[in-house]
């Protein structure tokens, strides 16, 4: 959706609560307490419902992700449309100066509370012609200061990945995660977690694969002296976009948020030929998924 068809679509906060309200309540009003369907809109309370049986309160984005948020509503739908239109994404310092918000603090916790709601509750698992591999990616810590451009030398973690590759030998969807060690029992999981029983996986020489041969179809392949991105040309292909994507537009990622960003890059790379979509599909994820505070993020609860 390009900036003018949104502006078109929502041009005022009204416009943003009529079509939040229209996703969460299709076919009217009910009531999250006691399953009413029945009750009216408050002139005294902006885009707040009172439910006829219970009487309760209702506000359109009660137990959603924007719960409790002191943002305009306008401002959660520009955020949503910067974040699927931007092939890139922004970081929190761009969302901070384009959306204006008073706060890098308040721009950084609206971006995660995006990021979380990023993962597809109904998801299938990757099937078919399957390639994994690992790789290690840059970290910075709390306090290092970035100079110039690019990131800090403080450190890597690893991470785990597989993509999708369709009939015509064309990527399709990925999967990202953190790795917390290079080990068989870890490499394995993740891919009996993320990919089909029917699938092939085809991965490297790494002898922590070798026992996925006993339940599913295994392909391995010995690097040797041959880069492993020739091997495995679309699953390093989304690691190098990844890396390029971390150093250039975060300037660096932290450790305890890692899953977050990976979350945002898988939901873009598996929409990057539906882009038009892309923000009905996030806004309704938005709806869906329940509240989140600041503390649950920083202490990991979420």
């Amino acid at each position: 959706m390009s900036r003018t068809g949104f502006d078109g679509r929502f041009p005022d906060e009204v416009a943003c609560a009529r079509h939040l309200a229209q996703l969460r309540w299709p076919d009217g009003f009910v009531c999250p307490a006691c399953g009413v369907c029945k009750g009216w809109e408050l002139e005294t309370k902006p885009f707040t419902w009172e439910c006829s049986g219970c009487h309760r309160q209702t506000s359109v984005t009660a137990g959603t992700v924007m719960h409790r948020s002191k943002l305009p509503l306008r401002t959660w739908f520009e955020a949503i449309h910067l974040l699927t239109s931007h092939s890139n994404g922004i970081s929190a310092e761009q969302a901070q100066a384009q959306l204006g918000i008073g706060s890098y603090k308040t721009a950084w916790l609206l971006l995660h509370k995006l990021r979380r709601a990023m993962v597809n509750p109904e998801r299938t698992l990757l099937a078919g012609l399957v390639e994994v591999d690992e790789t290690e990616v840059p970290l910075r810590s709390k306090h290092d200061p970035l100079a110039n451009y690019g990131i800090p030398d403080v450190g890597t973690m690893q991470i785990i990945g597989a993509v999708e590759i369709d009939e015509d030998g064309h990527p399709h969807r990925v999967r990202l995660e953190p790795l917390a060690s290079r080990t068989g029992e870890k490499v394995r999981a993740f891919v009996e977690q993320n990919v089909e029983a029917e699938a092939t996986v085809v991965s490297d020489g790494f002898a922590g694969y070798k026992k996925l041969a006993e339940h599913r179809k295994h392909v391995s392949k010995t690097v040797g002296t041959m880069a492993a991105h020739v091997l495995l040309p679309w699953v390093h292909r989304a690691f190098s976009n990844l890396k390029r994507w971390f150093t250039g537009t975060l300037h660096g990622v932290r450790k305890q948020h890692l899953r977050r960003y990976l979350d945002e890059f898988t939901f873009r790379w598996n929409r990057r030929r539906h882009t038009k979509t892309a923000f009905d599909r996030l806004l309704r994820f938005v709806v869906q998924l329940p509240h989140a505070s600041e503390r649950d993020f920083v202490e990991q609860r979420v």
